[in-house]
C-alpha cells in the first residue's frame, strides 16, 4: 500500500517525467516486437530452405536434400551463440537478429563458412573489449564491449551471405574440398567467401591490436608520415602482423573443419593453402582498408578533446582524407574487392593433380 501511496506521490508531483518514461517503454515494446517479428520470420525462411530442398530433391530425383539434423543444427546453433552476444552486449537487438540471419544461412550451406565466420565474430568481440580503457582514450567513439549494430553486421556479413547464397545454387548445401579442377565454380566461391571474412579479421585484428601494443606512432598508408594514434589510414608494424596472423586463424577455422567433415578429403588436392590464403587475405584486406581510410575518410585532431575524429568543425585539424564514406563503407567494400580478386590469384597458384 505504501509503495503504491508513493508512486501515485511521484506521478503526481512529476507527470512529466512519468510520461517521458512510459513514452520510452512503449518504444521499447514496440521495437522488441518487431525484432521478434523479424527473428520469426527468418524461422520461417529457414524452416521453407528444408521444405524446399526435399520438395526438389523429390521431384528431380538427382538433388541431395537437406537432413532435418542440419537444419535443426543451422537454427539452433546460431541462435544460441547470437543469444550469449547479445547477453554479453557484443549485438544490440539489431545487430542480434541480423546476426542470426547471417549464421543461419552460412551454417546450412557449408559447416566451414560457419566456422569461419565464428572465429571472426568470437575473436573480434573479446579484441574490442580488451583493453577498452586504453582504446577509450584514443577513440572518442568507443562503445563499451564493443555493442555491435545490424548495419555492422550487415557490412561484415552482407557479402559472405550472398556468396553463401550462390554456393548453395551451384553446389547445393554441404561440405566439399576446395579443388578447382573439379568443382571450379564453387570453389572460386568458398574462396571468394574466405577472403571477404578473413579481410574483416585482419582488419579488426589490426584495429584492437595495434594502437594497444604499437610502441610508436603509426604512419599514414599513403604518405607514410607519423599520424596520431586512431587515423583513419594509419598503420603500424604490430597492425599488419595481427592482421596477418587474423587472417590465417579465419583460414585455419576453415581447413580444421575441413579435415573433420568432409568426406574422401584424400581424393582431393591439398587443402593447407587456405591457411596461407586466408593469411594473405588478412593481410591485403588490413592495407586496402587502410587505403580507403586514408583517402575516402575524414580524420581530423579535435583540439578541445585532445582525440583523432571523423568529422568536420571549426575545433578540428584535418589530418588526411575526404568525408565520402564511414568506417561501415569502408568495411564493406574492403571485403568486395578483397571477394572480387583474391579467388584469381588463388587459383593461378593452388595446387593440381
Amino acid at each position: 500500500m505504501q509503495r503504491l501511496v508513493k508512486k501515485y506521490h511521484y506521478h503526481y508531483l512529476h507527470p512529466g517525467i512519468m510520461h517521458f518514461e512510459d513514452g520510452i517503454l512503449i518504444k521499447d515494446y514496440i521495437r522488441m516486437m518487431a525484432y521478434m517479428i523479424v527473428l520469426c520470420f527468418t524461422l520461417a525462411i529457414s524452416l521453407s530452405f528444408w521444405i524446399l530442398s526435399i520438395t526438389a530433391s523429390t521431384y528431380y530425383g538427382t538433388l541431395q536434400p537437406v537432413s532435418p539434423w542440419r537444419w535443426l543444427f543451422s537454427v539452433l546453433i546460431p541462435l544460441m551463440i547470437t543469444f550469449q552476444a547479445f547477453k554479453k552486449k557484443s549485438l544490440d537487438h539489431g545487430g542480434a537478429v541480423g546476426a542470426m540471419l547471417v549464421g543461419f544461412i552460412l551454417t546450412m550451406a557449408n559447416t566451414s563458412f560457419f566456422a569461419t565466420l565464428l572465429t571472426f565474430f568470437v575473436t573480434s568481440s573479446k579484441l574490442t573489449k580488451w583493453k577498452g580503457e586504453i582504446k577509450k582514450q584514443i577513440d572518442p567513439e568507443y562503445k563499451e564491449g564493443g555493442q555491435r549494430n545490424w548495419l555492422q553486421v550487415l557490412c561484415n556479413g552482407g557479402v559472405p551471405t550472398e556468396l553463401a547464397l550462390l554456393y548453395m545454387i551451384e553446389a547445393g548445401p554441404g561440405e566439399i574440398p576446395v579443388d578447382f579442377g573439379k568443382q571450379y565454380s564453387a570453389s572460386w566461391m568458398c574462396l571468394s567467401l574466405l577472403g571477404a571474412l578473413a579481410c574483416s579479421t585482419g582488419d579488426t585484428w589490426a584495429s584492437e591490436v595495434g594502437p594497444v601494443l604499437s610502441k610508436s606512432k603509426p604512419k599514414l598508408i599513403t604518405t607514410w608520415k607519423d599520424v596520431p594514434a586512431g587515423t583513419n589510414g594509419g598503420v603500424t608494424a604490430v597492425g599488419l602482423v595481427a592482421s596477418l596472423l587474423g587472417g590465417a586463424a579465419a583460414g585455419g577455422a576453415y581447413f580444421f573443419t575441413q579435415l573433420l567433415l568432409v568426406k574422401e578429403l584424400h581424393l582431393a588436392v591439398p587443402q593447407w593453402p587456405i591457411i596461407l590464403y586466408g593469411a594473405i587475405a588478412g593481410l591485403l584486406g588490413s592495407m586496402l582498408d587502410s587505403f580507403l581510410g586514408a583517402t575516402m575518410q575524414f580524420s581530423g585532431y579535435d583540439e578541445t578533446i585532445r582525440k583523432v575524429v571523423s568529422h568536420e568543425s571549426p575545433d578540428v585539424k584535418r589530418i588526411s582524407g575526404k568525408p565520402i564514406l564511414d568506417n561501415n563503407g569502408v568495411n564493406l567494400f574492403s571485403s568486395i574487392l578483397i571477394a572480387l580478386f583474391l579467388p584469381g590469384f588463388a587459383w593461378v597458384f593452388w595446387p593440381r593433380q
